[in-house]
């Protein structure tokens, strides 16, 4: 927590698992380590949810237009945002592969705020909680509906452990599609050293009990 500024923004960057629990204890921690709070981009569709819309404004939650984003940072708050979003929760897997594309729009609104990126990874988030969405049919329904309906399952009381790497800081000179780049790496950096792949349940529960590091 001691690379999350105790005041000034900036901007965090996160693995999607199929259920963000480790981003909810984060922002947790934030509040009570550094008494702050973070701003989080969620995906449209939840804003869809009856009910739901005023629960996410409570907790300060945006739907991710680039100009909103910018002005929570020229504000001076922390921001959270994962590029793989929905995609990355539903179609990534134990493997722990990344779904960013070309998304470098979080680049770009790190740049035009002049602010650093902190990397985030959580080790065994999949293990917690698992999707069926590399089924072909739950795949083919987001793609062409933008239906997030793939079934989670688990709940494992698994050990996590959420690794923040160096932030990044705002260079003049960069590009977006360079910066998102070279924020995507760090992120690969962040699982290629903390996580062991595939991931397996049955160790990620053992970790409960010792603590076997990456080799």
């Amino acid at each position: 927590m001691e690379k999350i500024p105790d005041r000034g923004p900036a901007l965090i960057v996160y693995y999607h698992g199929a259920i963000p629990i480790d981003y909810y204890y984060f922002l947790a921690n934030v509040i009570i380590q550094k008494g702050r709070t973070c701003h989080s981009v969620a995906d449209h569709f939840l804003f869809k949810i009856p009910g739901f819309k005023l629960l996410l404004e409570v907790f300060s939650v945006i739907h991710g237009p680039q100009e909103e984003c910018v002005r929570a940072l020229r504000n001076g708050h922390l921001l959270g945002i994962s590029p793989g979003g929905v995609r990355e929760a539903l179609f990534s897997d134990e493997t722990y592969l990344l779904f960013w594309g070309k998304r470098n729009g979080f680049a770009q609104v790190a740049i035009d705020s002049q602010v650093p990126i902190i990397p985030m990874f959580t080790q065994n988030l999949r293990e917690g909680f698992r999707s069926l969405g590399t089924l072909r049919l739950f795949h083919w329904l987001y793609e062409r509906f933008r239906l997030p309906v793939a079934p989670v399952y688990g709940g494992f009381p698994v050990k996590f452990r959420t690794f923040l790497g160096d932030p990044i800081p705002y260079d003049p000179n960069i590009s977006a599609a360079e910066l998102a780049e070279r924020v995507q790496h760090a992120v690969q950096s962040l699982i290629d050293k903390h996580q062991q792949i595939p991931g397996s349940i049955l160790r990620a529960l053992l970790e409960r009990f010792y603590t076997k590091h990456k080799d």
